[in-house]
Parts: C-alpha cells; structure tokens; sequence
C-alpha cells in the first residue's frame, strides 16, 4: 500500500532539520563560501575547537589555531595611545630541516656560524615589550588604540590591541613564524586579522593630530615622564616609540622628539611599564 503524502514530508522535514542541525556542517558552509581570502586563515581540526590552543610543546613549525579575544570594557571613544616597537628581531631561518624564528639562546651556534652576532637575535625582547604593553590596565581599559612592530629587515606588522598574546616565549615565536609566512593571524573562529602585515610608512596609518616621541638612554633630554605626558592635551593622540633590540638606537625619522625618562639604561618592557603607568595616573585608570 503506497505512504500517505503526509508521511513522506514528514520524514524529508526531520531530515532536513537533522542536517541544518549538525554543527559540523554549519562550519563548512561557513568556511567554504566561494569566496577567495585575502590570506589563509589558521587550519583548525575538531581537537583543537574542543581542547583550545595548542599545547605549548607544540613545534614552531606547527600550525598553531586562532588566538582568543581577551574581554576589553566597551566604553565611549577616550584619548588615546599609540606604540611603535621599532627594530624587533623576527628572522627565520632553516636551522636542520626546520624553519623557526631565530633566537640567540637556542641557535647561537648556527648565528655563528652564519657569520651573525646572536645578540642581533632577540625576539624575547619583542615577546617581554608586548605583553607589558597588552597585559596593561591601559590596555584593558580601552585606552590602546594600535600597536605597530618594526621588524629590523623593514617589515611591518599591526596588531590589535583586543588579542591575547601566548604567555610563552616558544609558542609565541610559533606564532610569529606562522605570521611571516602566512602575512595574517585571524581570532579563533572569526574572519577578524589579529596580527597583519601592513605596508610602510607607519605614518600613514596614524592620526594627523598625534605627537611621536622617541625614548633612547643616550637622548639629552632627560625629562620626569609623568610632568612630560601632562603637557600633551587629551586632543592630541600620543604616539610613542620604543626599541625592541638589545642595543643600539631606534632610527627612525618621523619621530617629532627624542627623550630619556631614566638616569640608568632601562629594558624595553620596563620602559613601557612606565610609560603605561604614568598613562593610567593620568587618566585615572586603576
């Protein structure tokens, strides 16, 4: 005896509803819609979305997932800071048969026998200057508007300040590989670019009203930072550039002023720390 019509749409309904129900189709189709993206986005298998970020064994090599947006206060437009972290060591290299982010502890005799000083090699000091500026109250705040990283071989990289960077130096420079290679870092399980190779100059993408100041021990200008930034107005956006090597002097020409705020040579993340402190008396930000 044939199926009354009533039944047979009754089964192709729970079987449609079955499939639109599945989650793993949901993210092909939202992963695969036709369209070309500007760069690849991060692969993520479902141990990953289960588990979260890779383990920090993880090689550099490995493809890490997408970085979690850390929970910023949704407040109205409030001036504002910007930093520059000039000349930071991101350089790969092939050190056996892997490529990674070079680094003086761990490849020291590889950088000489290149002919390289592994002092020229710290992308430690990049990881240390980054996390003092992103793990700031000023940061969680809302108060950070853009951070730039100047890598020393010219490249350009912009990162927003909403990410939560790897809380260790080898997971940090898996990640830093993965941006070199693939120009682009998107949130796990959005379209959004975290990090992004951008194109030089920097001063294109600043304001028009900001004031770039410089900070190098050798400066002459000796200066109590916190009398220094209460004489820029909440009208003008504060730019402020840092150098993210072990030694030498950030050479970069847009910089308005150039100043010293210790009588003692300080660390790059003690030198924002201070920066970030003194932002945060200012505008009351506990």
């Amino acid at each position: 005896m044939p199926r009354p019509y009533a039944v047979k749409w009754l089964k192709k309904k729970r079987k449609r509803n079955h499939s639109s129900a599945d989650p793993d189709s949901e993210d092909v189709n939202e992963g695969s819609n036709g369209e070309e993206s500007e760069s690849p986005e991060i692969d993520e298998d479902d141990a990953n979305d289960r588990a979260g970020m890779a383990s920090d064994e993880a090689l550099p090599t490995q493809l890490l997932p997408g970085l979690p947006l850390s929970t910023m206060a949704e407040e109205k437009r409030k001036p504002g800071v910007i930093f520059i972290l000039e000349k930071a060591s991101l350089n790969v290299g092939k050190v056996g048969k892997k490529e990674t982010i070079l680094n003086a502890d761990d490849h020291t005799n590889y950088l000489r026998k290149q002919g390289k000083d592994p002092a020229d090699f710290r992308p430690d000091i990049l990881h240390q200057a980054m996390l003092a500026i992103l793990d700031s109250p000023l940061n969680k705040a809302g108060r950070l508007q853009a951070l730039f990283v100047k890598t020393d071989d010219g490249e350009l990289i912009d990162v927003k300040p909403h990410v939560r960077l790897p809380r260790t130096f080898k997971r940090f420079c898996g990640l830093m590989y993965q941006l070199k290679c693939k120009k682009s870092i998107h949130a796990t399980g959005k379209r959004e670019k975290l990090f992004r190779m951008i194109k030089n100059p920097v001063t294109q993408h600043l304001p028009v009203n900001s004031r770039k100041i410089g900070f190098s021990f050798s400066s002459e200008k000796l200066v109590h930072i916190r009398d220094y930034v209460t004489t820029v107005g909440d009208d003008t956006t504060i730019v402020f550039v840092v150098g993210a090597m072990a030694h030498g002097k950030i050479e970069a020409d847009y910089v308005e002023d150039c100043i010293s705020v210790s009588n003692y040579p300080l660390s790059a993340a003690c030198c924002l720390s201070r920066i970030c402190n003194v932002l945060e008396l200012k505008w009351n930000i506990l």
